[in-house]
């Protein structure tokens, strides 16, 4: 059998190796995870900031669609009155509502519907 390997003062011994090893790869975790969410904070200011443009325009395209229909209710008003105007336009507004509802419906049943 061989004798042991004796260690000198510039070798290391392994319980000091695995401690190192231990270390260098809580260090590398760390650096890793440090990484990701850096990462992660530049995409959700980014997507923080795309939602914030998103919902002004949401807001002014909502604003538009209710000056269009104020403007379609006065235009309705000279010839029929301002009472009728408003209802004509309203029913307008919800039938088409309403055929957009159902189009939505649909394409959700037939997207859960199994295959055959």
């Amino acid at each position: 059998m061989s004798d042991p390997v004796m260690l000198t003062d510039e070798d290391e011994s392994l319980s000091s190796i695995v401690g190192r090893l231990a270390t260098e790869t809580k260090s590398l975790a760390t650096a890793e995870v440090a990484v990701y969410k850096a990462k992660f904070g530049e995409t959700a200011s980014a997507y923080k900031s795309a939602a914030m443009f998103f919902a002004v325009a949401g807001v002014l395209a909502l604003a538009a669609l209710i000056a269009l229909l104020v403007g379609a209710i006065l235009t309705l008003a000279t010839l029929v009155g301002p009472g009728w105007s408003t209802v004509i336009v309203v029913v307008a507004v919800l039938a088409l509502a309403g055929i957009l509802a159902m189009i939505g419906k649909s394409k959700l049943q037939t997207k859960s519907e199994p295959v055959s």
